[in-house]
């Protein structure tokens, strides 16, 4: 029997939510985008390439400082 992983998501302080593992992502139009490996989505607001984070957070700055 194979182990089943599940994915991980960690939100960065200042920048985007990073995901580690195989995961499906729908957008806002209801098309399925599928990623795989690690996957970066924007948290800002300002990214060109939405739901995929594009490095935008640096130049509106983005601040958000996650913590428990």
């Amino acid at each position: 029997m194979s182990e089943t992983t599940h994915p991980t998501v960690t939100p960065n302080d200042n920048g985007p939510y990073c995901i580690i593992g195989s995961v499906t992502i729908i957008d806002a139009n209801g098309n399925v985008i599928e990623q795989t490996e690690e996957t970066y989505l924007c948290r800002c607001g300002g990214s060109n390439t939405k739901p995929f984070c594009d490095g935008s957070h640096r130049m509106v700055g983005f601040k958000s400082e996650v913590r428990a």
